[in-house]
């Protein structure tokens, strides 16, 4: 099993940044791509940004030149630098982690951490 801790939310105004992160713990050697997903009121659950173990990473156009996704095998850590946010995207942003058996699929799930931007 693998366990995921989100933490870096809270309140900015348009414009401002948030720094997200995941630490996870448990059987980490199981987890190839990591990703952080959002759910805004009213709307589906959206893939923001993913990055796989050896680094391979792919944005979502609305984070594309905005929002910086890295990781840290060694720490076991996945962020989420965002950058000159938008009411828009607010949402409560989810880090997720897929197995190597399955890398399409993200079995392993994070508490979720509010994001809101003021306009």
């Amino acid at each position: 099993q693998v366990q995921l801790v989100e933490s870096g939310g809270g309140l900015v105004q348009a414009g401002g940044s948030l720094r997200l992160s995941c630490a996870a713990s448990g059987t980490i050697s199981n987890i190839d791509r990591m990703g952080w997903h959002r759910r805004a009121p009213g709307k589906q659950r959206e893939l923001v940004a993913s990055i796989t173990r050896g680094g391979t990473i792919n944005y979502a156009d609305s984070a594309k030149g905005r929002f910086t996704i890295s990781r840290d095998n060694a720490k076991n850590t996945v962020h989420l630098q965002m950058d000159s946010l938008k009411p828009e995207d607010t949402a409560v942003y989810y880090c997720a982690a897929a197995s190597r058996a399955t890398p399409w699929a993200y079995s392993y799930w994070g508490q979720g951490t509010q994001v809101t931007v003021s306009s």
